[in-house]
């Protein structure tokens, strides 16, 4: 798969390796692999997605324990991977979709 051009995050040749698209004020542009987990819109679409869903499921999920007196130690895990989860699947969701194919 070839996107062609350049990285717009490191300048490298974006002509044998895997590429991004990410649309911006000025326009589209392109990003290899390491840049694009790295793009700052994108980690704050997924962030905020994250918090959202995270908290909802977080309430849904582990509610009843939270407002108990005593929490389990399961809880350290638990909790985080709720986050985590749908943080990785944003931010996956959104470099499938800006994937270049050549």
């Amino acid at each position: 798969m070839t996107a062609g051009g350049r990285c717009d995050g490191c300048a490298i040749s974006l002509e044998r390796a895997a590429a991004f698209q990410f649309q911006t004020a000025h326009g589209p542009i392109l990003k290899c692999r390491r840049c694009a987990v790295r793009h700052r819109p994108m980690l704050s679409r997924s962030i905020a997605i994250a918090l959202v869903v995270g908290t909802v499921l977080t309430v849904i999920n582990q509610g009843d324990v939270l407002l108990g007196a005593r929490w389990p130690v399961a809880l350290i895990w638990k909790v985080p991977l709720t986050y985590l989860v749908p943080f990785s699947v944003a931010t996956w969701g959104a470099l499938v979709n800006g994937r270049v194919r050549g």
